[in-house]
């Protein structure tokens, strides 16, 4: 009786071994930590890592630096962990780390980086021609189809923040020949200092600027908040990206006139969702859907899975995502 009891015992401990062993572990190193847009990420990552069983969690370097990302990534191929989600601040920067992580064994999945080199996949919840596009039709409606602007986003070195830019502005020349964008692009999106500092600086330049077309969650905040400290709600259009809880006293002052999101939230539970997929080895093809993307296309190419599940940030849709936390 004793043999028979021990016997099961230790089958009840190796089973649970094998099934602490066979949990999927993933860490996911974001562009900064402590801002609303990743807080909300990681609130989607909890949320859907407790739904699937998995151990999930982000890490959320102090600031915007790629040299930060690179050290928090050497830490979790020292935990020899599965699966490691990027969302970069600079893809090139990421390359060796990243292919120190590849060559260990682990998986790469990273986010708002499409064509990353050593990554599996990227996914995006929105194409980024349609995103910039989008934006830009935004702004021109606000300035007339006339006038100056400027453009924002997170930082020079953000290939998805570039592509952004570079569609919005091609659609201007395209579509709104009266328009001008003035200066170069500016890599303050993801800092409200710097943000409000850069907007008050080229109010001054361009007394007769007329619009600022912002990328990163930051920059469309900052902005809207310089404007309206300069009483320009009027006479400067602020369009772009932001944490909804953050923006929308600026929405409903008129110092933001509105954008378009992408919830971070299911963007933390979608890291979760692609991250099964790929321990299972599941297929992902075009028209595959995804909880949180859709029927997705996909760049075989590039390894992008390209979704289309945006929001926007007017001030009816807003009280509706500021309730889930964003």
């Amino acid at each position: 009786m004793k043999k028979t009891i021990i016997a099961c015992s230790l089958l009840i401990l190796f089973s649970a071994a094998a099934h602490a062993a066979d949990k999927l572990r993933m860490g996911i190193v974001v562009k900064v930590g402590g801002i609303p847009w990743f807080n909300a990420m990681e609130a989607g990552i909890k949320s859907e890592a407790a739904k699937e069983g998995v151990d999930a969690w982000m890490v959320g370097p102090t600031s915007a630096d790629p040299a930060l990302q690179v050290r928090a990534i050497e830490d979790l191929i020292a935990q020899k962990v599965d699966i490691i989600g990027v969302v970069p601040n600079d893809p090139k920067v990421l390359e060796p780390v990243l292919k120190r992580a590849r060559d260990a064994g682990i998986r790469v999945l990273v986010h708002e980086s499409p064509d990353q080199k050593y990554a599996n996949w990227d996914f995006e919840l929105v194409d980024a021609k349609t995103h910039g596009e989008n934006h830009m039709k935004a702004l021109a409606e606000c300035m007339h189809g006339e006038g100056k602007y400027v453009a924002y986003m997170g930082g020079l070195t953000v290939p998805l923040h570039n592509a952004w830019v570079d569609s919005a502005v091609a659609y201007q020349k395209a579509h709104y020949p009266k328009m001008q964008m003035v200066g170069d692009k500016f890599g303050v999106g993801e800092s409200l200092d710097d943000s409000i500092r850069t907007t008050n600086e080229l109010m001054s330049k361009y007394p007769d600027l007329k619009g600022i077309i912002a990328f990163g969650s930051q920059g469309p905040v900052g902005a809207g908040r310089a404007v309206m400290a300069r009483n320009k709600i009027d006479q400067v259009c602020v369009i772009g990206a932001f944490s909804p809880g953050q923006g929308q006293m600026l929405v409903n002052r008129g110092a933001i006139k509105g954008g378009y999101i992408w919830n971070p939230m299911t963007a933390g539970e979608v890291f979760v969702r692609l991250a099964g997929m790929m321990q299972k080895n599941q297929p992902i093809t075009d028209g595959t859907t995804i909880e949180g993307l859709g029927k997705v296309r996909v760049d075989e190419q590039t390894h992008t899975i390209l979704g289309n599940n945006t929001e926007s940030l007017d001030k009816a849709n807003l009280p509706k995502l500021v309730k889930l936390g964003l």
